[in-house]
């Protein structure tokens, strides 16, 4: 009897599909997974599915039998938007420990380690499979950040132990497995958009935009690279009406405090809340990069995805009305003069050189051998887009390969540094103004906060901007305070004093200890008076109403003064007020920071409270699950 069509697929599925299920908040999780979609075809397998998580029914999850998941982790530890179905389905607790015997999966993490919950997705999502009854292919991959070659210096290994284990647990899966490795077995396949031009008499003048934000709306929706980091057109286009350094002039550190209006209306934001700001790139870097590509800056275009072969996003016909300017297409949605392209973007270039030691040198790039030298050439100089074409003239790359592979233009997030009580029409911001040389000695610029660092005023200008929720919960008045910043991280806490001081006439509050570090008091004493006038009389921070300022100066004596020792100074002080009820808020730089200011609470428990340290440990992270105790850090 012959099987059925359901048998049919089960058997193919056990011989030969590989199931590849990502979980992406920026995009870097769907490269990596593309990447083993595509190494997997080249080790000849004969069904390669790569998905993003949210795609796919979770219930279906026991069917498959060989799994590989590619995981960031975002925030404080928190899995991508994309996972968080997928996750609770995984979590019911119907599902006993043998819902998924049968299945071989694999899991690599994209993270980084300068973060306290590094690759925290990954770890659960793997020990979570393992309790469900999958077997484990390989041992989990972590990617780090804050590795030399980025992610792919974990990618890479994890990747070669991947093959060979699956290999061994089924041979018909990668029957061809020694290509995968092989330069010479490389194929370049199609591009997964399809550009579609017009001339501009072709447009109909009413489908024409002249409004900045709906022109972004329609730039960035029709990009596929931005299908991760796009939410419609900016809500809010405000002017910047104060553009104020905050450091000494002459200082080796530039940081601005701005002042953003919308003239119109309110803005509607609270404490804790961040403002996503999209650059605006030098208009010169997007001609040189026009002409280099041999594009018509005039011409219309429509982007869209394709689906095997075909075209999955409207007709033709309709997307006349949804066209855009090549010129500004690329202006508002692809970096090519601040970020740097992907290891895949140099194997997809060797195959459009026409000079022989350019192809050489750009499959040499792509190559696992050529990896650290790579790093160096590009991540570590910072190389660009830009750059790196004007490096390999011969090259001529189409337009969809471009589309596809350029950098996404990100926004740029920064902590609010204002109260929408105290401004209702502002939102401020704390900005350090980043350059840095590279190892030879090349001069770069951070975009978004050079851009921003340019404005004048006094000028018409209008910035793009969205407001999204921070990771710091506006705390209620009654909740005495214990907030952390040192440097730029005192910005959110600006806003939370802000507020403070604007509820005090209405109702009573808690009392607020603040603890800020900087490098020097003349130099880099960040709202010096802001912070001394709230000291004061009968200020927020003012003893008389409980609370306290202390300032570290880390460079102003002989030996390194930091946050970490001021809390401790302070140790009767700061558990009296987490007895009575107090939150912890910690925010700055995501390096050392973060994990020092916690080993110092925990000493601060420990002598205080009398116990050891893993009890102090756990006293904080019940202090974390309560709501009371939170962190904001960025890289």
């Amino acid at each position: 009897m012959a099987p059925s069509a359901a048998e049919a697929a089960s058997a193919a599925s056990s011989s030969g599909r590989l199931l590849v299920l990502y979980a992406s908040q920026t995009g870097n999780a769907m490269d990596a997974a593309e990447r083993v979609g595509r190494e997997a075809e080249r080790g000849g397998c004969p069904a390669v599915d790569v998905l993003s998580m949210d795609s796919f029914d979770p219930s279906r999850l026991p069917r498959e039998r060989f799994v590989v998941f590619v995981v960031s982790t975002t925030g404080q530890g928190d899995p991508p938007d994309s996972m968080k179905g997928f996750w609770r389905h995984l979590l019911r607790k119907d599902l006993g420990a043998q819902w998924l015997e049968g299945v071989h999966h694999a899991v690599f993490g994209l993270g980084d380690s300068g973060y306290q919950k590094y690759n925290f997705a990954a770890k659960k999502l793997d020990r979570r499979l393992s309790h469900l009854g999958a077997e484990q292919v390989v041992e989990i991959g972590l990617g780090d950040d804050q590795h030399p070659s980025g992610y792919e210096g974990g990618l890479d290994p994890w990747l070669m132990s991947l093959w060979k284990s699956l290999n061994e647990t089924n041979p018909l899966l990668l029957p061809r497995v020694s290509d995968i490795n092989d330069p010479n077995s490389s194929t370049l396949g199609d591009p997964k958009v399809h550009v579609i031009y017009y001339s501009s008499n072709e447009v109909p003048q009413d489908s024409i935009l002249s409004e900045r934000n709906k022109l972004i709306n329609r730039a960035r929706s029709m990009s596929p690279a931005l299908q991760f980091h796009d939410d419609g057109g900016p809500p809010y286009m405000l002017q910047m009406v104060t553009n104020q350094c905050l450091t000494k002039e002459g200082s080796d550190r530039d940081v601005r405090h701005f002042e953003l209006e919308d003239p119109s209306s309110a803005i509607s934001y609270k404490t804790g809340d961040a403002l996503e700001i999209l650059p605006s790139q030098d208009p010169s870097a997007v001609n040189a990069f026009i002409e280099r590509c041999n594009l018509n800056p005039d011409c219309y275009i429509t982007i869209q995805a394709k689906n095997g072969d075909k075209i999955s996003k409207g007709s033709i016909a309709s997307s006349l009305m949804d066209r855009i300017k090549l010129k500004t297409f690329v202006a508002l949605t692809m970096d090519i003069a601040s970020a740097s392209p992907r290891r895949y973007f140099f194997e997809v270039m060797s195959f459009f050189a026409t000079a022989e030691h350019e192809k050489e040198k750009l499959q040499y790039f792509a190559s696992p051998e050529g990896r650290d030298d790579l790093y160096r050439y590009n991540q570590k100089e910072s190389r660009t887009v830009l750059e790196v074409l004007e490096d390999f003239p011969s090259v001529q790359m189409p337009f969809e390969w471009l589309v596809q592979l350029t950098p996404p233009l990100k926004k740029r997030a920064f902590s609010i540094s204002s109260s929408p009580l105290a401004h209702p029409n502002q939102i401020h911001l704390t900005v350090s103004i980043v350059s840095w040389l590279t190892p030879f000695k090349r001069k770069r610029h951070g975009l978004c906060s050079t851009w921003l660092a340019g404005f004048n005023p006094s000028k018409d200008n209008l910035i793009p901007c969205w407001i999204r929720h921070g990771s710091l919960p506006p705390p209620h008045p009654s909740v005495p305070l214990v907030l952390i910043g040192p440097g730029t991280g005192c910005a959110p806490f600006r806003a939370f004093v802000e507020e403070r001081a604007a509820q005090v006439a209405a109702e009573p509050t808690a009392p607020v200890l603040f603890f800020f570090g900087c490098r020097n008091q003349d130099n880099d004493f960040l709202y010096k008076d802001f912070w001394l006038t709230h000291a004061q009389d009968e200020g927020v921070l003012s003893s008389k109403r409980g609370g306290g300022l202390f300032v570290a100066f880390s460079r102003d004596q002989p030996q390194k003064v930091y946050v970490q020792h001021k809390i401790k100074e302070q140790s009767a002080r700061v558990w009296n007020l987490l007895l009575s009820g107090a939150a912890i808020y910690i925010a700055g730089s995501s390096t050392k920071m973060p994990a020092d200011v916690t080993a110092a609470l925990e000493e601060v428990i420990c002598r205080e409270h009398g116990v050891k340290k893993e009890d102090a440990s756990k006293w904080l992270r019940d202090l974390e699950r309560a709501g009371r105790f939170n962190i904001e850090t960025w890289s």
